[in-house]
């Protein structure tokens, strides 16, 4: 197939993208490379490359000619990043998607599948896993804007017939990924023998998933037919200390963890307690993240070192 990924050259999309080429399939992808260029060289001979901005309609409808399904990735990351720029992450979500569903309609492309997030859970449900059916609770820009997408999507199936699906990450990591997420910024720390900072007690859970098995989801769920919100976790819940201490083990790093308060700006991103359930990815593609976490920093370590 013919297929456009948005955002292809950050963290996820470009290991989508290795994939997808490696499946055989014919890539464009769009990306305006304020972040640079994670796409592996050999695969970026190998894809037709736009830079440009997903808020500009006419370069969007133009890398949709001709595509069978659009891998909406685009989007401002990083929490202090968003929480410094709320309003450009929300112009990015907002219009990026408007012009991605207008884009395919005009288009007749038969399906997007839209990165979400599992930040639009929010403080909801904490006791739990959290559910596609618990009520959601977005408190930041970037969840909102997440959530009104979902809506969007979903209002575009309902009456449009457009074919979607919502993938809900939670706490992707792996090789190449950037320093604004927590796993790399551990790693850099240790490995230069630097304070690892943990905010608040280091007691909040995360469940992360590895880039490979995230982006198997992914693949499973093209060509889905009607609109769906799927999770994608790993159904295991770490606290960051225990992440740090994993990580000094594993660099073999003399680094000291220093529990500092989190910034002001970041307290709706501070969320004690967070595990996902792939239930609904299991039922609908036979398929659940399973890499632990232990495993997929090991890789991590090999794949820099």
């Amino acid at each position: 197939m013919k297929i456009l990924i948005t955002g292809g050259a950050g963290f996820i999309g470009s290991n989508l993208c290795k994939r997808l080429v490696n499946d055989g399939h014919d890539v464009t992808v769009l990306d305006n490379l304020l972040r640079g260029n994670k796409i592996d060289p050999e695969v970026f001979k190998q894809i037709h490359f736009i830079k440009g901005d997903v808020k500009n309609y006419s370069i969007v409808n133009t890398a949709s000619k001709n595509v069978d399904i659009i891998f909406h990735f685009a989007a401002v990351l990083g929490v202090d990043v968003v929480a410094d720029n709320p309003v450009e992450t929300m112009d990015v979500e907002v219009i990026g998607t408007r012009n991605v569903v207008a884009a395919a309609q005009e288009n007749n492309i038969k399906q997007i599948l839209y990165a979400s997030t599992s930040g639009i859970y929010g403080h909801s449900a904490i006791e739990n896993a959290l559910s596609e059916e618990v009520l959601v609770d977005p408190r930041t820009s970037y969840a909102m804007a997440k959530r009104y997408n979902e809506i969007y999507l979903a209002s575009h199936n309902e009456e449009k017939g457009l074919e979607a699906v919502s993938l809900r990450f939670f706490n992707v990591y792996g090789g190449n990924q950037d320093n604004r997420m927590v796993i790399p910024r551990f790693f850099e720390q240790a490995q230069k023998g630097e304070q690892i900072t943990v905010y608040g007690n280091g007691e909040q859970t995360r469940d992360f998933t590895y880039i490979d098995d995230t982006i198997e989801a992914c693949v499973r769920l093209m060509n889905i037919k009607g609109y769906h919100i799927v999770n994608i976790a790993n159904e295991e819940e770490w606290n960051i200390k225990t992440l740090a201490e994993h990580i000094l083990e594993i660099t073999n790093s003399t680094s000291k963890i220093a529990y500092i308060d989190a910034p002001k700006k970041r307290y709706d991103y501070e969320v004690e307690r967070r595990v996902g359930s792939s239930k609904k990815l299991k039922q609908l593609v036979n398929y659940k993240p399973s890499t632990p976490l232990v495993d997929g920093l090991k890789m991590i370590y090999n794949i820099n070192n």
